[in-house]
């Protein structure tokens, strides 16, 4: 018993890995050179933990002649591939300068380490990582390591802003017109004579639609192109969306839009400037808002969740005055409105009828216990799948982000090249996407952790939805509407109309109508 007992409570093996470098190859020949040194006292450490499990591997991985300031080491490599094979599970170094004497390459290798679960110990610095003190040391260095990144990034910034002000081309999509030869915008006749003929169109016309339906009857599309990587990218048809971008764009007058200026470009405008700024005003009136916020002016209970079923697209809400100043309002596929009626088979729906639809089926909920349990189940695995989504982009994002900021960490430490600054823009605009879409994930999952849903307190509150429903303004009926149902669906050729709740929405729909039936009473 005491025997099988010992066997239990002794500890785990550590592998250890002692890594030595010299930069220099002046006194390697000796018989006991620096390097000998360092793996001597790599070799004592280990031994002084040998009641932890500690054990020193016999491989050496000895780096003389190569300097600390990069990666390009083929000892450091081979321990770093034994790494990922695991077979070490702590690196042992003389001082942690041995191991790199980048704080940039020095936060990549820790995040190897970290992602395999490799301890770090320096040897005479008193840097052990299995300890709470290493930790933190660990955590000072690579919050100096973020200050540099976001250093680096201030200088991204200025590199960019300054190539623009000189109107030079500083990355992002190609446009159509031109090619991008060694990062310089060069005209591309074939592509020019389209955009020349698009702007003709737009002053013939005066309005976006009729010339999507001219371009789409001529099977002209935007630009296309290939990536680094040999992808093809662009080459889709023009919508509402796509054309008025086409017609803002004040690269085509010969000018580097940076911020709210713009400059004079070092490349050719295609369009006579005098011509491009007399699209404008027709633009402003009839095109586009401006970008300012459509107001939901008319209690559009569904606008933002209806989607047409047979085109994948939203239905936005719209109305029209008839005799007698009556207003109607409807939903119109946005698929119909971009590319033209005839494309849609669901066109558009009266309003009241299918918003008069969406809210009696929440009434009827309330009433009908095998609906509301059918309603509670789809709803709680729709949040099961949206979880499973969301963690799988997160991994991608993340994924995505380390490859990038490596990247801009590199060209940041390059001359600033031409090439370097596209590319640099490029890597900019992706990382500060992908880290907004980041934060709005983790937002998500937050919310659908924390929706825990109570089928009795639903169901009890839904019985009183009708004095409640009444009570409410329109503003509060749009907001209890819109925080209840995720989408709903119109599949018009089949006559189906489908609901989707909102896992989150349900659990508040119940302290909603409680505190509005508290009010009423």
């Amino acid at each position: 018993m005491s025997k099988q007992r010992n066997q239990v409570s002794a500890p785990r093996a550590i592998r250890c890995a002692i890594y030595t470098r010299k930069s220099t190859e002046e006194g390697l020949e000796q018989e006991f050179n620096s390097l000998d040194a360092q793996r001597e006292s790599g070799e004592a450490y280990v031994k002084s933990q040998a009641h932890e499990g500690w054990t020193c591997l016999p491989d050496r991985y000895d780096d003389g002649g190569f300097t600390g300031g990069n990666m390009d080491r083929p000892a450091l490599g081979r321990l770093i591939a034994d790494i990922a094979a695991g077979r070490v599970d702590c690196v042992v170094v003389y001082k942690v300068d041995r191991l790199s004497r980048s704080l940039l390459d020095f936060t990549k290798i820790m995040e190897t380490f970290d992602k395999q679960q490799v301890s770090f110990v320096s040897v005479t610095q008193q840097f052990n990582t299995t300890t709470s003190m290493g930790r933190l040391m660990l955590n000072v260095l690579l919050s100096f390591a973020q200050f540099e990144r976001e250093i680096i990034g201030e200088r991204t910034r200025d590199k960019i802003a300054a190539a623009r002000r000189k109107g030079k081309w500083a990355g992002g999509m190609p446009l159509l017109g031109y090619d991008v030869v060694s990062s310089k915008l060069v005209i591309n006749e074939a592509e020019a004579v389209r955009v020349r003929t698009i702007f003709a169109l737009y002053l013939e016309h005066e309005a976006l639609l009729p010339v999507v339906q001219e371009l789409e009857r001529r099977g002209w599309t935007n630009k296309r192109w290939t990536t680094r990587k040999g992808t093809e990218r662009g080459g889709k048809r023009f919508t509402k969306t796509s054309l008025y971008a086409l017609l803002t764009n004040v690269t085509y007058a010969g000018k580097v839009r940076h911020k709210k200026d713009a400059f004079d470009g070092a490349h050719h405008g295609l369009i006579d400037p005098a011509l491009w700024q007399k699209v404008q005003p027709t633009l402003s009136r009839n095109g586009q808002t401006g970008g300012a916020l459509v107001r939901n002016k008319f209690g559009a209970l569904l606008k933002g969740i209806l989607r047409c079923s047979a085109c994948d697209c939203a239905m936005s809400p719209t109305h029209t005055n008839r005799k007698g100043n009556r207003r109607y309002r409807y939903y119109v596929c946005t698929q119909a409105q971009k590319r033209g009626w005839n494309v849609c088979p669901t066109k558009s729906v009266s309003a009241g009828e299918i918003e008069a639809f969406v809210v009696e089926r929440i009434r009827t909920m309330g009433h009908n216990p095998e609906l509301l349990r059918e309603t509670l189940a789809q709803a709680q695995r729709q949040s099961q799948q949206r979880q499973i989504e969301l963690k799988s982009e997160q991994e991608s994002l993340k994924r995505d982000l380390r490859h990038w900021n490596d990247e801009v960490m590199s060209l940041a430490q390059a001359p600033p090249l031409p090439k370097a600054i596209d590319r640099l823009a490029d890597l900019q605009e992706r990382i500060r996407t992908a880290e907004c879409r980041f934060a709005e994930i983790r937002a998500e999952s937050a919310t659908l952790d924390g929706a825990v849903i109570d089928d009795a307190s639903v169901a009890e509150c839904l019985q009183q939805f009708d004095p409640a429903w009444q009570a409410m303004t329109p503003h509060e009926q749009c907001s209890l509407v819109q925080r209840l149902l995720a989408r709903v669906d119109l599949d018009r050729p089949r006559g189906k109309i489908t609901l989707h709740f909102q896992p989150a929405g349900l659990r508040l729909i119940a302290d909603e109508m409680q505190l509005q039936t508290q009010g009423v009473n």
